[in-house]
């Protein structure tokens, strides 16, 4: 089940730890992480555009941030499978109007794209206590995602660029936890359906 157009439910659900449970989400929590992935897929185009293939930032047309699922328009009345009458569909699109600027899509369609690579997303709660997790985590409700980084650069990339969408969308996050242990880096990113805090810290776990 794709929930965008570069994430799907199962990369978003995918553990390393077995449970009676299987890790499947509920509804609401599915449509919570519907709600981040349009926040990952802003995050993975403006990443290519500006450090992949070196695209100039005056391309994107920042008024046209407006809602809540990358790549398809206001108007459109379904959202990432998700029924007309979903409140979710209805919050459509950090993602650009393609009308709104020079679009570099079809020169980029040939380009070499890289992925926003998730290690953790959804949890129940006995994968989330096996994981060390907080016992009020934001991946319990799937309103979290932690993103992999290739190192310190690459995480605080993907901050300043999250910190834009939400400056340019006037919506914000939840959690933003840059964390480190030993060399690894991940950066933990959560968006509430209400009552976000736009809480950022640096962590070494």
């Amino acid at each position: 089940m794709k929930l965008s157009p570069h994430f799907t439910l199962g990369e978003l659900t995918k553990t390393k730890h077995v449970t009676a449970d299987g890790n499947i989400p509920s509804r609401v929590a599915i449509e919570n992480l519907i709600r981040v992935c349009g926040w990952l897929e802003a995050l993975r185009a403006r990443y290519n555009r500006l450090y992949v293939w070196n695209v100039e930032g005056g391309m994107w047309n920042e008024n046209s941030h407006v809602a809540l699922c990358a790549g398809v328009r206001p108007q459109s009345k379904v959202c990432a499978g998700v029924r007309p009458q979903s409140k979710v569909a209805g919050d459509c699109t950090l993602a650009p109007d393609p009308g709104a600027a020079p679009d570099p899509g079809a020169a980029a369609a040939s380009r070499k794209e890289e992925p926003i690579v998730i290690n953790s997303g959804y949890r129940s709660p006995e994968v989330n206590r096996l994981a060390g997790g907080a016992t009020n985590s934001n991946h319990l409700t799937g309103c979290a995602v932690d993103i992999r980084c290739a190192g310190k650069e690459q995480m605080i990339r993907y901050a300043a660029i999250l910190l834009d969408i939400a400056d340019g969308t006037k919506q914000e996050f939840d959690e933003m936890l840059l964390e480190q242990h030993g060399s690894v880096c991940w950066l933990h990113f959560a968006v509430r359906p209400k009552d976000n805090r736009r809480k950022i810290s640096f962590l070494k776990a």
